[in-house]
């Protein structure tokens, strides 16, 4: 039980320290929502939960096609903050249409093959 309270833990800080940074520097609050610091922090966790590289390596390769769609959210939301959306409006709509790339990127990767 301890380990999964130093894992949680250690996550909420990363999240809150990236958070409380950004309040004071935008630029380097995205420099380190911009590490994928999730990411890591789950292989690691992985590696020490199973000890299995093959999984670790999965999840890396799955990540990295994920993140393709992903970008969409930092497309989408800007734009629209920046035409005057309403925040909350706009981060729906971004993560609707980041949920629609998810999808069109599994089946584009199916087509040729490539499974997650």
């Amino acid at each position: 039980m301890a380990y999964y309270i130093v894992k949680i833990l250690i996550t909420v800080l990363l999240v809150v320290t990236i958070s409380e940074l950004s309040n004071r520097n935008s630029f380097l609050g995205a420099l380190l929502a911009s590490v994928p610091l999730v990411s890591v922090l789950a292989m690691i966790w992985l590696y020490v939960d199973t000890g299995d590289v093959a999984k670790v390596s999965e999840l890396a390769s799955s990540v990295f096609w994920l993140v393709l769609p992903s970008l969409a959210l930092f497309i989408a939301l800007p734009l629209m903050l920046s035409q005057g959306v309403n925040f909350y409006l706009s981060l729906t709509i971004s993560i609707v249409i980041t949920v629609i790339c998810y999808g069109l990127l599994v089946v584009i990767l199916r087509f040729y093959g490539i499974e997650l």
